[in-house]
Order: structure tokens, then sequence, then C-alpha cells
């Protein structure tokens, strides 16, 4: 070797490089750069890959199958502060994918990434710390590790941050984790109120709106409705509700007062300070349809409770909520009945509403909407429960022919409420008679052959209710209605078999229908009925009863004899002893032909009797 040559070899070993720039315009090289052992060069690597992720989420999957996000976990815990900056950005980034969201799961790195949430970081790494938490606390494994591993404190805390990206960051991770009740009660503990309360004064929608939706979920616990009260919140949600600028945030605002109105105390302060009248003039005069809506569900929430029922009725809420009835808006119409529905406990604004909103619930019945049409039938159902009067009003606005309509809508609350109506109209004979002549018995054979047990029930006492008019049980019959009912009395549900033995009783008026019914099997099943202690009721006995005293041929060869008021017409006939009721051994001649001499006895004594009498006088003589 030439002397330059030995000198070359006889360099030192770490001796470095000046300075060296590489460019590259392929990802697979920057990722390799992840693992360099010099901090230059691992925070360059990650500065370029955050812009690299930041064009879109296709070069997040490259970098994902490049094998990236391992480097990139550990070096967010490295030692060097630009390295950990720059590697806690690409994770905030990139956890947007919900792929690259499952490997990050599998890693565990929220304890990681919740130690970047130290009041010593920069103000940039908390931004991209609680934006790769805000990302991963949308599943609900994610939550339970935030919570766990004590994010919730940390994310709390930088609420109060001067930077409006980490309050957003921060207050959209607390929102997703307080889907959970654990992490609701935790916020309420570590005193997160006032630092909630104080985002709604920010000068970002974004943030007003996020920490609106946080309020929304955790108002739903009493406890905090109460810290949220204490902490003149009410003042807060009530200034953005006056404030025509702030459109955007009404309904989540609406939402808040809501949960709020459950409470009497709350509802108290609200009407002792004019809120009430606010909220009732803001509902009235609004235009905007989602608005109207959560309006009208706030009354309902607070019409629950029967004291706050009586607050709303001084302040004349029947009149708002017959306004939202005469909406364009499906959404609030439903709420307006819902509302009605909720307010008819109050027996004074049952009769309002008896004189102004009856027509319009009536009109709703026709909606092609099926939600606005079951929650109509509901109000109409609470109306008139009770109350001859709305009974009566129903009819007056030719309500008869859309609720027997009704009787095939696809909802089965719609459908079990429509028959509830009719039901409670059935209690005025004029109104009954009315109701027979659109045809009902032909509708209810639908509703008896539902397979929800509330829509048997009330099909079945509807049933009851009309089948006293002898028409309407021909028109039973006709219809084939008949074998449904008697199929409900086979029901496991009790009131669903009750109903059916009141039913059965009622139609088994007349001679033609209790044939018809024995004939399906009716008897049979009420003597099963009657045998057991747990399913008999207060009328499967009147309804086997009537069934054999309207079918004397049948109750002769069951029991034996005929009552004193039992007539026999054109038409008896004996048949023979049923078995069920031979006396002695089953089939026995001797025990059928004693069963029978005493039977003709039982039934031939008193003639027996008249005629002896009658020989004793004359021979006296």
């Amino acid at each position: 070797l030439g002397e330059k040559a030995k000198h070359r070899c006889c360099w030192p070993l770490g001796r470095i490089f000046d300075p060296l720039s590489i460019e590259s315009k392929k990802a697979a090289t920057v990722v390799l750069m992840l693992n360099s052992p010099e901090e230059e060069v691992l925070a360059t690597a990650c500065d370029a890959i955050y812009k690299y992720a930041s064009k879109g989420d296709e070069n997040k999957v490259t970098l994902l199958g490049l094998g990236a996000v391992e480097p990139l976990f550990k070096l967010v815990s490295h030692e060097d502060p630009l390295v950990r900056r720059n590697a806690t950005m690409v994770f905030g980034i990139m956890a947007s994918n919900n792929d690259v969201r499952k490997l990050l799961r599998e890693l565990d790195v929220t304890n990681s990434v919740i130690a970047r949430l130290a009041p010593e970081e920069d103000i940039v790494v908390h931004e991209f710390a609680s934006l790769c938490l805000a990302h991963m606390a949308v599943e609900y494994t994610s939550k339970v590790q935030i919570f766990e591993q004590g994010g919730l404190e940390p994310l709390i805390r930088l609420l109060s941050s001067p930077d409006p990206d980490v309050k957003k960051n921060s207050v959209e991770c607390i929102y997703h984790l307080v889907q959970d009740f654990q992490s609701r009660a935790a916020v309420r503990e570590l005193n997160a109120i006032p630092a909630l309360l104080e985002l709604l004064k920010s000068e970002y929608p974004v943030v007003q709106l996020l920490a609106l939706k946080t309020f929304g979920v955790i108002s739903s616990d009493r406890e905090t409705r109460i810290i949220l009260r204490e902490n003149q919140g009410l003042d807060h949600l009530f200034k953005i509700l006056e404030t025509k600028e702030f459109n955007d945030l009404h309904v989540e605002a609406l939402a808040v007062v809501a949960n709020c109105l459950e409470d009497v105390d709350t509802m108290q302060l609200i009407q002792q300070t004019g809120g009430l009248k606010k909220l009732v003039s803001f509902a009235e005069m609004s235009t905007i349809p989602d608005i109207q809506k959560n309006a009208a569900k706030a009354i309902t929430k607070a019409a629950y409770d029967p004291e706050n029922r009586k607050i709303l009725h001084e302040e004349e809420i029947e009149k708002c909520l017959v306004t939202l009835l005469g909406t364009d808006n499906d959404g609030a119409k439903a709420a307006a009945s819902q509302a009605i529905s909720a307010m008819c406990e109050n027996l004074a604004s049952k009769d309002a509403f008896g004189i102004q909103g009856i027509p319009q619930l009536v009109q709703l019945l026709s909606s092609e909407n099926e939600e606005v049409k079951e929650a109509a039938a509901i109000a109409l159902a609470n109306l008139t429960t009770a109350s001859p009067s709305n009974a009566s009003a129903v009819a007056e606005a030719e309500g008869i022919e859309p609720l027997i309509n009704v009787l095939s809508a696809k909802r089965d609350g719609t459908v079990a409420n429509a028959a509830t109506v009719l039901t409670n109209m059935t209690t005025q004979e004029p109104l009954r008679l009315s109701i027979q002549s659109h045809g009902v018995m032909n509708a209810i054979v639908e509703p008896l052959q539902s397979t929800n047990s509330l829509v048997q029930s009330k099909a079945a006492l509807t049933v009851a209710a009309l089948g006293c008019d002898a028409d309407a049980r021909t028109e039973l019959r006709s219809a084939s209605g008949l074998e449904p009912l008697v199929k409900l009395l086979h029901s496991k549900n009790d009131e669903v078999r009750r109903n059916a033995c009141w039913a059965v009783m009622v139609c088994a008026s007349d001679e033609l229908t209790a044939v018809e019914l024995c004939r399906l099997g009716a008897l049979d099943i009420l003597e099963e009925i009657n045998l057991s202690t747990g399913r008999k009721n207060n009328f499967s006995e009147g309804a086997l009863e009537k069934l054999l005293d309207n079918n004397l041929s049948q109750k002769y060869s069951q029991m034996g004899y005929l009552s004193s008021s039992n007539i026999i017409t054109d038409g008896f006939y004996d048949y023979g002893q049923d078995c069920h009721y031979k006396i002695g051994t089953s089939g026995h001649p001797i025990a059928t032909t004693v069963s029978f001499l005493r039977s003709l006895l039982r039934y031939f004594a008193p003639l027996l009797l008249f005629f002896t009498t009658i020989c004793i006088i004359r021979l006296s003589f």
C-alpha cells in the first residue's frame, strides 16, 4: 500500500462527516431513517413524515404498510424534545385513520400519549397529543384505556390552555369519554363544570359547540345539573339562546336546557327569572325545525314531573304545543305530540288540549310519516282516557275513519293506541254505533293476528267494548275474526289472555257466535284456564258460563242439566253426555247409564213433584 493509503487506513473510527443533507422522494427511505441513532435525523424524518401524512388518508395507509407506526411509537417518548414533539405531531395526524387506530390500540400507546399532556411539555405537543386521544376516544376500548390510565384529569386541565386548538381537541376527547357513565361521574368529581362553562364564551364556534354537546351528555345526571345551576350555567345557556348570531348553537343549547328542566327546582328558578316565557316564545317564533323540535322535547322532559306540569300549565304551554303541531316539519310535529301526551297527566291541560289540539292531532293520523302518525295516536289515546268530552271531540273532528284506517299501520304503537282511542270512545253509545257503522270489526281482525302482545291486548279490548252489539258480532264472525280471538286465549301474557276472555264473554251473547266459538275450541281452552290458579282470571269463568248458556245443547251434554233460567228453543238436541263429565269409570256403560238417569231425574223432578201433589190432593177428596 502507498503511504497515503496507509495513512487513510489509520484514521480513527470515531471521526464524523461534516453535516450531510439527504434528499429522498420515497417514503420508505424516510421510514428507515426513523431507526437512526442521530437525533437530528430523527427529528427531520418525523417532520417529513408529518407533512406526507397530512396530504391525505391514502398516505397514512402507505406509512402504515411501511411499518412507520412502531418506530414512531418509541419516538413519542424520546428524550430529545424536538424528536418527541415531531413524533407526537405524526401520531396526532395519523390517528384519524381507522386502521392506524387499530394498531395503536394493539400497541397500547395511550399511556405514552397521555404523558405528553404534562404541563412541562411544549404547547404543540399538547395540541397533537390531545388530537391523537380525541381520535382514539371514538372507540369504546380506547375510551376505557384513556380513563383507566388517568387521561381525564390532564385533559380537563388543558381546557384552560391559552391555545384554542388544545382546548378544541381536549373538549372533543372529553365529549367522547363522557358517553360512558364512569367518565361522567369523574368529570363532575374533577370539577370540570366551571372550565366547560368558560368554553361557552370562546370566540370559536366549534369550541362552543363541543362544550354544549358535552353538557348535553353530562347533564343527564341530576348531580351535574345541580352543579351547573350553582355555577350560573343556565344564564350562559339562555344568553346563547337570546343571541341570534349563535343560532347554530341553539339546538345543542336547548338539549342541555331540556335536561335541566327535569328538576323542579330548576324549573321554578327558570320561571322566576322569566326564562320559561323566553323558552316558550323562542319555540313559537323560531322557524328552524330542529329548534322547534328540541324545544318540544324540552317541554316533554319537564312534563314528566307533576309539579313541572303545573308550572307549564300556568305558562299556557298548551298554546305553544298546538302551534308546533301546525309546523311544516315532521320532527317538530312528532315532538309536540309527545309533549301533549306527557302534559295530559294534568287534567286542566287535558281539557285545554281537547278544545285546541284534537282536530290537528286527528289530521296527523293521515300523515305519511310513521313517527308522526304514532305520536298523534298516543296523544289521542291519552287525551281520551277517562275523558268523555275529549272522546266526543275526536268524533266531532271526524276522527273515527282515520283511526280505523290506522289499525293497519306499520308501527305497533300506532295500532295499539288507535285501538285504545276507539275503545275509549265506545263508552258512549252514539259514538259506539257510529264506530260500528264504519266497519271497525273488519279492521280489527288484523291487529288480533299481530305478534305484538300490546297490540293483541288492545285489539281484544276493543272487541270486548264493541261486541255488545249484535251487528258487530255478526260482522266479526263474517270477517273470520273469532278464530284469532280464540287463539289469544292461549297467550302466556296475562293481560292478553284476560282481555281475550273478556271479549269471548261479550261475543258469546248470542247462540250463533257461541256455537262458532265452541267449534273453534274456546270451550276446551277456557276449561283448561279455569283449572289453573295462575292463568285463571276475572273473565275466564264468566266466558265459560256465557258460552254454555248460549249453547244449551253443549251445556246439557257437558253438565248433564240445565238451569231454570235456560230456555230451550228450536234446535236443541241431546247428543249424549260429554266424556269429560261422566261419573265413575270413564266409558263404563253402567256409569254412563247412572249419569243419564241422574240427569233425567234432575231435569224432570219439578214436573214429577207437581203431578204427585195433584194426585195427593185429589185422593184426599
